[in-house]
């Protein structure tokens, strides 16, 4: 009795059920359709059909025709399944209508009759808000919540899924790590309200540049990483860097208040710095490492010999600790002479380290390492009261120009420091001047300008050094008292080219200071073009090797000692790629021969090598500068074991004041073609026959001293 009385209680007649549809459809728990064999609809809850149909309503339409075509892998399966004509379950669809798009959640179960199939009964329901919170979760799993960025874990999959392909494909990739410069003092100073609100500026500044969002994510904290598939122009690369620092450099502002930050960039490329994940990433830090310690604003791409680089950073960071009590650190003069009459007006005081065992080191290596270990206020102020010493020393009334750090200008006792230094000496403070770079304007505030007033209290010139080098404003001349702008060296070189803007900038700058009461300085003269060009611009004063490299006090003292010294400019008539002198073992190709050579020096368009001898003027070579690095090149002077080389294709900047070749040969093509993996000192390798078969016999000789310059290099 109970067992039948529960039969007739789970049994509903007609009429019943279709009460209970209409309440499901009525409380809108979702929607029932059915379709005919063809597909077509039969019926549809009135509130589907409201929403798919529109107003020609669904009934008598294809089922398929009222969802939007599928596009998506979970989409796909719809008209599959439809087809089958079998059982199927929660589906997902799209339909849009009046610009608004909805996702669905089909199920259907087939008919079947006497004659077989005879359509669909089936379920819908609206999971539009379901879908978007699922998407919002995924979003926010994967970016970066403060800038939107893709987020370290979302960038670490896609760069492993890219490299994983491209290795297969051979194709190459190349990544950037970004790190911003002077950040922790904009938190330190401003709030981290104020950092986060800088570092969504940033994020956008960096996606205006790359022109995909999807290729650039923030790490964490100040560090983010881009991907570039398919790019290993190193040309194209620094291009990219370079324009990214220029952008991030720019002013801010955050909370009514401006703020100035900068970058570095260290790129690495798969699969010739690394051709999986983790290896990449390391040497693009390595690089970033060491464009922040080649001092910052700057690109760097990876190279082998980085990882021993930074062993040599560290040892000359010990080393640095103790130069100035060795007595090895020394200020080198260099004249800043009139332009029209050469005669020398004052000098510029530079400072020089003579290691005991690696000679003088270039203050591009040294003075970035001073910085971060806290040395730079130290030397900075050895600097200062040597340079005031020895000026004060001297016959006449030269000024000396000393560089002012932006650490050493923003400790509040520096103007006290700079008064103890012209009060020790004797010197007249209108005979010192300070060079300070517009990195000390960091944000603008009373602390800046106090310091200025300060200095200029004590009657010292104050001159703006590097102008237009990443931090430029008007805004500093209107506030701040400077009496000279030096023009940077970047706009003197190629100022003489046909289609430089450099000569409208430099003329601008002259003007704009001629019309403030302001002395101009160009920096970086070399040769009689530049030199002509700035005295047609009337720049006031001229800097350079066309005059003098900087000397010891010694020497200058020599040339001063009758009051006045005029020096007549001397150089080369035209400006030419400024050349590196080298000396170091490469390689050249010719006639399927691998010759080592010793390359002398280097410059965008050619290079001088010497080991081989009876070459002909015109001769083709491959220069190969290792690293996968190939130039094809033509001999356009030969002089015994000399030769001058020119290349087909430009040389570019390496981000470190060096060259580097634009592309790269990967290593499995130099091992197929033969290249030996380093220049060895036994003498030409074969490494191919000509088109009919026969080895051919190395054409040039070797000349005789060859195999001691290899084995020195």
């Amino acid at each position: 009795m109970g067992r039948a009385g529960g039969d007739r209680a789970a049994v509903l007649d007609t009429s019943e059920a279709a009460a209970l549809a209409r309440a499901y459809e009525a409380i809108g728990l979702g929607c029932f359709w059915t379709t005919d064999a063809d597909g077509r609809v039969t019926y549809m809850s009135p509130s589907a059909q409201a929403a798919l149909g529109g107003d020609d309503g669904a009934v008598g339409r294809p089922l398929l025709d009222l969802f939007l075509r599928p596009d998506g892998e979970g989409e796909r399966t719809l008209p599959f399944v439809m087809a089958r004509k079998g059982r199927f379950e929660r589906v997902l669809v799209r339909s849009e209508r009046d610009g608004k798009t909805r996702w669905w959640s089909l199920a259907g179960e087939p008919r079947q009759a006497g004659r077989g199939f005879t359509g669909f009964l089936g379920h819908c329901e609206d999971v539009t808000e379901e879908r978007l919170s699922a998407e919002e979760s995924s979003h926010q799993a994967l970016h970066d919540p403060l800038t939107g960025l893709l987020n370290r874990r979302h960038m670490s999959q896609l760069l492993d899924k890219t490299l994983t392909g491209f290795a297969v494909q051979q194709r190459s990739c190349a990544i950037m790590l970004i790190d911003l410069d002077r950040f922790k003092q904009v938190n330190d100073t401003m709030g981290h309200a104020a950092g986060d609100a800088l570092l969504k500026q940033v994020a956008d500044r960096m996606v205006r540049v790359i022109g995909d969002k999807e290729r650039v994510s923030r790490l964490g904290g100040d560090e983010f990483q881009i991907i570039l598939p398919d790019e290993d122009d190193r040309g194209v690369l620094g291009d990219i860097a370079t324009a990214l620092i220029t952008s991030i450099s720019q002013p801010y502002t955050i909370e009514g208040s401006r703020c100035m930050i900068g970058a570095s960039v260290g790129v690495a490329i798969s699969p010739y710095d690394g051709d999986d994940k983790d290896s990449l990433v390391r040497n693009a830090d390595l690089a970033l490492y060491a464009a922040k310690g080649g001092g910052r604003g700057r690109f760097r791409f990876f190279a082998p010999d980085l990882l021993k680089a930074a062993e040599d950073r560290r040892l000359l960071e010990e080393d640095l600790h103790d130069a100035l009590e060795k007595g090895e650190i020394e200020v080198h003069y260099q004249p800043v002479v009139k332009a029209q009459t050469n005669v020398v007006t004052g000098v510029e005081a530079l400072v020089r380290w003579n290691h005991p065992e690696h000679g003088m080191i270039s203050p591009a290596r040294f003075i970035p390492i001073a910085e971060e270990s806290n040395l730079i206020k130290v030397i900075g102020e050895w600097v200062l009261r040597q340079a005031c010493a020895d000026a004060a020393a001297w016959p006449g009334n030269l000024r000396v120009a000393v560089n002012v750090s932006p650490v050493q200008f923003a400790d509040e006792s520096f103007p006290a420091i700079v008064a103890s230094a012209l009060a020790s000496t004797g010197l007249d403070p209108d005979r010192l001047e300070l060079e300070i770079t517009e990195g000390v304007f960091l944000q603008e505030g009373c602390t800046t300008d106090a310091r200025f007033n300060a200095l200029k209290g004590l009657g010292v010139r104050l001159a703006l050094d590097d102008f237009g080098t990443g931090y430029s404003s008007l805004a500093y001349l209107k506030t701040a008292p400077f009496d000279k702008i030096k023009i940077d060296q970047s706009f003197v070189r190629g100022a003489t080219g046909a289609d430089s803007r450099n000569r409208a900038i430099i003329a601008a700058i002259v003007a704009l200071a001629d019309a403030l009461g302001m002395d101009t300085t160009a920096e970086g003269i070399e040769s009689f073009d530049q030199f002509e060009l700035m005295k047609q611009l009337k720049v006031t004063l001229v800097q350079g090797f066309i005059y003098s490299r900087p000397i010891p006090n010694a020497a200058f003292v020599d040339n001063i000692a009758n009051g006045e010294w005029v020096i007549e400019p001397a150089g080369p008539a035209r400006q030419r790629h400024e050349r590196f002198a080298m000396f170091r073992r490469v390689g050249v190709v010719h006639d399927n021969h691998y010759y080592p050579v010793v390359l002398r020096n280097l410059s965008a368009t050619g290079a001088l090598i010497e080991g081989l001898v009876d070459v002909p003027v015109g001769t083709d070579f491959v220069l190969d500068l290792g690293d996968g690095q190939l130039c094809v090149c033509k001999v356009r002077r030969s002089r015994k074991s000399q030769q001058g080389l020119e290349f087909e294709t430009m040389l570019v900047s390496d981000g470190n004041g060096g060259l580097c070749t634009r592309a790269r040969v990967s290593p499995y093509q130099l091992a197929a073609a033969g290249v030996p993996q380093s220049v060895r000192g036994d003498g030409p390798h074969l490494i191919g026959r000509s088109e009919d078969g026969k080895v051919s016999m190395p054409m040039f000789g070797m000349s005789s001293d060859w195999k001691s310059r290899l084995d020195a290099a």
